[in-house]
């Protein structure tokens, strides 16, 4: 009789795999343990069809009919229920991100957008890449930025930003709020909150302090005080005291510990458990979140799924990037001595180093970081086809469009790009927003900005 009926049942051939000789021998035992999840929740499905048994095949009448219908309807929805938990089982026993089983739309954010954005840009952290992809999206999106005021090209740094720094803000005057904030500045919450929006998007981004205050002895050698009369990193960090002189404060910022002083915190204090501890803290309550440049695909794939951003939005091309030649190497010795000398940012580094990884994992299954990464890496590639001549980065002397060279510090040599000849007036648009250096794109918004006043005048590309 359960073969018969079961051939009555439309929708149960998943069934006979697992269960097909409990079916025919009418066993009402439940399957063992070891057997299957499906095999349970088709074990249940065929004891819902037997209790139905006889109404279905007695002759018909009104009553067997409704009996019928109503005990029909029943299985149907048993029948859906059981093959859901069935599948949710089976992906919670095989570690299977459930989100895979739907199509990759990965550009579909959950909601509108976050367009009140807070970026503390940190020094020699890949943060001018960062700069580049906020700067996209206010232009992109009609979005207002905080520019720094007049000639000036940063915010007030390495003093402590004021509100009055800002294009735009009238001292004394009603308060002016901005969508996006991403120049250089040495944080100042109080003053920070007077242009930005009371629901404004804080975070940042760190380096290991090794490689950042590598890159920051490459970049500003010529004008950190206590860099200038060494020869190189590593004879620094033997004997730091004898070159660093703390009295010149503000202008050997560079040199120690920067990390913590662009943070707005004293990069000369003791690195006192107590205290570190507390400024930890303080940073946790005032920032959203903190990136790491090591991981930066990883970390464009968080900011990405906090902000509710497209894929396109946060794809970027390096810049503001060395070239090999201009990057130095430090010894075992000499790391540990830059670990200590910047003992403060190594602390913060550790720690939100940490706290990133578990932001990560409660947001992300392992697979599901792995496939959106991939994604990002193969939309860069595509882009980088499309758009840049060889795909590669160029140097200072190999970049045709002289509006398109970076600015160059110090030892480093920094690289920039070609773009493709022949690209269609709104793929250029889109490309040169991507390879735009800072500079050139900070003075491009200002003149969108605030036509009524002179640009900003960038000698460098002159010289």
């Amino acid at each position: 009789m359960d073969q018969v009926l079961l051939g009555h049942r439309p929708g149960l051939g998943i069934c006979s795999e697992f269960t097909l000789v409990g079916f025919i021998s009418g066993s009402g035992e439940p399957p063992s343990p070891a057997r299957p999840a499906l095999s349970w929740a088709c074990w249940v499905v065929r004891i819902c069809f037997r209790s139905c048994s006889h109404p279905m095949v007695s002759p018909p009448s009104a009553p067997h009919a409704d009996s019928n219908q109503v005990c029909g309807g029943r299985c149907f929805w048993a029948v859906l229920l059981l093959l859901a938990l069935a599948v949710l089982l089976l992906a919670g026993i095989m570690h299977v991100d459930i989100g895979l089983f739907m199509p990759q739309l990965g550009d579909q954010p959950d909601g509108p957008p976050v367009t009140n954005v807070m970026f503390l840009k940190t020094h020699k952290t890949a943060s001018s890449t960062v700069l580049n992809i906020l700067f996209r999206f206010a232009e992109t999106h009609n979005l207002s930025a905080a520019l720094p005021a007049g000639g000036r090209f940063h915010l007030g740094y390495p003093w402590l930003f004021l509100a009055r720094y800002v294009e735009g803000v009238e001292q004394g005057g009603p308060g002016r709020r901005f969508n996006i904030m991403c120049n250089h500045l040495r944080f100042n919450p109080p003053e920070v909150q007077k242009v930005m929006p009371n629901d404004t998007f804080y975070f940042s981004i760190l380096r290991n302090p090794v490689f950042q205050l590598e890159s920051s002895f490459v970049y500003y050698k010529s004008h950190v005080p206590a860099f200038r009369n060494v020869s190189s990193l590593e004879a620094f960090l033997a004997s730091p005291w004898t070159y660093y002189n703390q009295s010149l404060g503000l202008r050997n910022a560079y040199a120690r510990n920067s990390m913590w002083f662009d943070l707005g915190f004293d990069n000369d204090a003791p690195p006192e458990e107590g205290y570190v501890r507390a400024r930890l803290l303080d940073v946790e309550r005032r920032f959203q979140l903190l990136l790491i440049a090591e991981h930066f695909d990883e970390s464009m794939v968080l900011l990405r799924r906090l902000l509710r951003w497209r894929l396109d939005d946060v794809v970027a091309f390096r810049l503001n990037s060395r070239s090999q030649r201009s990057v130095t190497s430090l010894s075992p010795a000499g790391r540990e001595r830059a670990k200590h000398w910047c003992a403060l940012d190594w602390h913060l580094y550790q720690h939100f180093n940490r706290t990133f990884w578990a932001r990560l994992r409660a947001e992300l299954s392992p697979r599901r970081l792995r496939s959106e990464v991939a994604q990002l890496r193969e939309r860069r590639r595509e882009l980088a086809v499309l758009c840049l001549q060889d795909s590669e980065p160029k140097n200072q002397s190999q970049i045709t469009d002289l509006r398109l060279r970076p600015y160059q510090s110090g030892r480093a040599d920094i690289l920039g790009y070609n773009l493709r000849p022949g690209l269609d007036n709104q793929t250029l648009q889109m490309c040169r927003r991507m390879v735009m250096p800072e500079l050139q794109y900070m003075a491009h918004l200002y003149t969108l900005q605030f036509p009524d006043k002179p640009p900003k005048n960038l000698a460098f590309l002159e010289a």
